[in-house]
């Protein structure tokens, strides 16, 4: 199977449903490159294999994206450049309560469009950091399109006692609210999108395979979602050196693998990461595309050659690149 060239060609959301119905859509494959820093390792003993082929301090590694990053202090602080730029332009976003606790708010940037397609983006930092202020460059382009862009704010594992948990069932509820609340705003609650990148992804992928039919709802609350380099099986992640301020368990592990509940997924997806990224990054990606495509869900994997795992994120903000492409074919809005 050949890999997807994001500037190949565009993509809709009927588009992925028929594809997948008859089994067209093309998923990548090609061997895993990665770009560490240094790009030659030190020279040292294999340690007791871990997982795969990897001992502990490849696992380690391989879960720490800045040592296949080099430029990842650089792209932040593009980020918060870009953020304050975009803070000056925007409209102040409406923020709201979806939840009890001060934490549980989210921001929403509102388009001009009556009825529009609503896009929550979910935030990483490796589960330990990220607030929703921090993310207002991301939502100019959507805003202008026409679209609303709502970034959640939640806890992280610094807080929670290194239980990821409470962080899902506050996006969950998060989400919910947005799909009941959408027209308060002036959303359309049938035109509910998810993007998100790293920790984000897992998260967004734990939103996905809620059961929404427990909570009163319809199961395609969410209408689709673009999700960048993440996690979708938490057991090598359990093993790594996260495992220092996540507090693994095996309920955990086994309820917040979305890679283990593939049939609760009830909307077409786009997993991308970059070529750039750590072997276990691009691994989850491609692992997680076959799984659903193997369950006839409608599914397309983006390979973004030459960019690591921030350079992949930060493509959220730029409607002709990696993610924010994508969101803008799946949402279907114009560019222009």
């Amino acid at each position: 199977m050949a890999a997807d060239n994001p500037h190949s060609h565009s993509m809709t959301r009927r588009a992925l449903v028929a594809g997948a119905a008859v089994g067209t859509l093309a998923l990548g494959a090609e061997p895993a490159t990665a770009q560490r820093c240094p790009a030659v390792p030190l020279a040292r003993s294999k340690g007791p294999l871990v997982w795969l082929e990897m001992d502990q301090q490849d696992i380690d590694e391989a879960y720490d994206n800045d040592v296949y990053a080099f430029n990842a202090k650089s792209i932040n602080d593009r980020r918060v450049y870009n953020n304050q730029i975009a803070r000056d332009l925007l409209d102040k976003p409406q923020r709201v309560a979806y939840g009890p606790s001060e934490i549980e708010k989210l921001d929403i940037y509102k388009t001009k469009r009556a009825n529009a397609p609503v896009l929550v983006f979910i935030h990483g930092g490796s589960w330990r950091g990220g607030r929703a202020d921090q993310f207002t460059v991301y939502a100019e382009p959507y805003v202008k399109a026409g679209a609303h862009f709502v970034v959640l704010d939640f806890n992280n594992v610094g807080e929670t006692n290194g239980d990821i948990t409470p962080m899902v069932e506050q996006c969950r509820r998060a989400v919910a609210w947005v799909y009941r609340n959408a027209s308060s705003f002036g959303g359309n609650p049938n035109e509910l999108y998810l993007i998100s990148r790293s920790s984000g992804s897992h998260l967004s992928s734990c939103v996905l395979i809620t059961e929404w039919e427990k909570q009163g709802l319809p199961r395609d609350v969410v209408k689709g979602a673009v999700l960048g380099s993440g996690m979708y099986d938490l057991k090598p992640v359990r093993l790594s050196k996260r495992s220092s301020f996540v507090k693994f368990t095996d309920a955990m592990e086994q309820e917040l693998s979305a890679m283990r509940h593939i049939d609760r997924i009830n909307a077409p997806l786009v997993v991308a990461h970059g070529t750039l990224e750590t072997p276990e990054f691009q691994r989850q990606a491609r692992d997680f595309a076959k799984a659903l495509e193997a369950a006839g869900k409608p599914v397309k994997l983006v390979v973004a050659r030459g960019y690591n795992h921030y350079e992949v994120g930060e493509t959220i903000g730029h409607p002709y690149a990696v993610l924010g492409r994508a969101a803008f074919e799946m949402i279907k809005l114009d560019r222009a």
